[in-house]
């Protein structure tokens, strides 16, 4: 048995960040606890291109299904989660998107005090460190390196020429002023290799700072309980369940699907559903593993002859025998490429407040996430539904914490997120008709016969799945299904905290990581204020109680 002052299970965006931030104080010790084998600063992971060998595969992934999915025809669904030091931002596309400025101050108006715009605006912006854009929205001194692609790749500024096309303005930064556009994206990178949550905030302090204690292959069995107060875990690594005692606090952030099931494991939820699985009910919360919500996705595919756009050719081999030696000698070409290069946010109704979908352009032919595979070359564009008002649950399958969690988003059974999508299938469809893109397609084999709005609406049905940004099952609030308070607190227990994109009332509108990791930044500022309120408290009370 080990002690420490804070024990943090999951070792992602959240967790990383979590644990850099707080072993800044070497009064404190930190434990972080990772279920991935991996350190996460292989070659494997720091090659951005690698991507495609991680998603579609268990290679450094939990690689979940989720149930059936009547709004998709019965069709279970894939959801790809990091499971390696860095969590999803160590096999994610590198994607650095902050959300729309409205979704944040829609959480302050919920009543999460402390939650708006302007107030995690700061905490992005100690996060980062942008390479490109140095402004009153951006930070250059934080340990998150952001940068420009350094792909080269042609296809960019075809794409952008065809947003032009299709009536469609161009942004160049989707974290500034305004999202509303199509642009390129920004990326987690530094010299063309990834840049993930573990490589800024832990990697550089492992053997420097000896208040910093890491466990990889350590899978969290229960959170430890006195009473109502968090103790500690119980951990299996190996054959062997050990043990980890925390003298402050225990924190989750093992995500939207694992944080949930852990505090269920440990009798922290419904206590109907608990019982049925035989676990004794340590506290009621009934919102834990409900408010499930993601982002909804469908994928444009086309075949291209064009060998700048990744696939499988005699020529294409030989141009990626020579991207691979450019990309040693430089770190720049195909082999940086996050491969969604492109991007936009746009309205499906022009009175909307916020753009209402969101589109990654792909210089690849993507299908069943890459787990289809396709000969010859492609690019792909996905659309997604940026605030579904679907909601989804996450529960227990049983009380064995080897067991995957049972994961039903509830994809499109809402009859709005249907329509939404339809329209905005044909403002993605649009752009990739534009002259600019259609020259070099040759072929389209998914949507071609696609015509009417049955038709589409049959398309989306038949191939939408999740574009990887799951969020809300311990959601942020003061109402009865409310896990957290906006100190991220866990309702109704001492000494516990979760910490990572499970807590967000509501869906952002776009990529998640960014968020996770600005959450996690907020955090470790909260916990700084409460263990030095309780320090004033204890010098307080102390000598009152030894007059006494």
């Amino acid at each position: 048995m080990q002690e420490f002052d804070y024990v943090i299970v999951g070792g992602g965006s959240s967790g990383c960040t979590l644990a850099g931030r707080l072993s800044e104080d070497p009064a404190v010790s930190v434990a972080l606890l990772e279920a991935g084998a991996g350190r996460g600063d292989s070659w494997l992971v720091n090659t951005p291109a690698a991507v495609v060998l991680m998603v579609p595969h268990s290679t450094n992934n939990w690689a979940f299904e989720t149930v059936p999915q009547p709004g998709l025809n019965g069709r279970p669904g894939y959801q790809p989660r990091g499971k390696v030091l860095g969590g999803s931002s160590a096999i994610n596309a590198m994607v650095y998107v902050r959300g729309h400025r409205s979704d944040y101050d829609h959480w302050a108006a919920l009543g999460n005090t402390g939650w708006s715009f302007a107030d995690v605006l700061p905490y992005f912006k100690k996060a980062e460190c942008n390479h490109e854009i140095d402004n009153e929205w951006h930070g250059q001194n934080g340990p998150l390196h952001v940068s420009a692609l350094q792909t080269d790749n042609p296809f960019q500024q075809h794409y952008l020429k065809a947003a032009a096309q299709a009536g469609y303005p161009v942004n160049t930064d989707f974290n500034g002023a305004e999202q509303e556009g199509v642009g390129l994206y920004q990326v987690t990178q530094l010299n063309g290799e990834r840049w993930s949550a573990y490589r800024a905030y832990v990697q550089p302090h492992l053997g420097r700072r000896d208040n910093l204690h890491v466990e990889t292959g350590a899978l969290t069995q229960r959170i430890l309980f006195e009473g109502k107060r968090a103790v500690g875990v119980e951990y299996r690594q190996g054959r062997q369940v050990k043990t980890l005692r925390a003298r402050r606090e225990v924190i989750l952030s093992a995500g939207a699907f694992q944080s949930p099931q852990l505090l269920m494991l440990s009798g922290v939820g419904d206590a109907a559903e608990l019982q049925q699985h035989g676990i004794p009910v340590l506290q009621h919360l009934p919102g834990v593993g409900q408010n499930l919500q993601d982002h909804p996705d469908f994928i444009f595919g086309y075949k291209s002859r064009d060998t700048n756009l990744l696939g499988f050719s005699l020529k294409g081999a030989v141009h990626g025998i020579r991207q691979m030696l450019r990309y040693r000698r430089e770190r720049r070409g195909l082999i940086a490429s996050n491969f969604a290069e492109g991007g936009g946010f746009l309205k499906t109704r022009p009175e909307l407040d916020a753009p209402d979908i969101q589109l990654h352009f792909v210089i690849a032919l993507v299908d069943n996430h890459a787990r289809t595979l396709h000969g010859g070359h492609g690019l792909s564009c996905h659309v997604c539904l940026l605030r579904p008002k679907g909601r989804g649950t996450v529960t227990l399958k049983d009380r064995n914490p080897d067991s995957a969690p049972v994961i039903d988003p509830k994809f499109l059974e809402h009859p709005d997120d249907l329509a939404t999508l339809v329209a905005g299938y044909k403002m993605t469809e649009r752009l990739m008709k534009a002259p600019a893109l259609s020259r070099f397609i040759t072929e389209d084999p998914f949507t071609a016969q696609v015509k009417t709005d049955d038709d589409i609406r049959a398309v989306l049905r038949a191939r939408t799945d999740t574009v990887y940004h799951p969020v809300g099952t311990c959601k942020m609030g003061t109402d009865a299904m409310a896990v957290v308070d906006p100190e991220l607190r866990v309702h109704g227990l001492e000494n516990l905290r979760v910490v990572d994109a499970s807590i967000m009332p509501t869906l952002i509108g776009g990529n998640t990581n960014a968020p996770a990791i600005m959450i996690a930044e907020k955090a470790a500022d909260l916990i700084r204020a409460a263990r030095s309120t309780a320090t004033s408290a204890s010098r307080t009370t102390g000598p009152a109680l030894q007059d006494a």
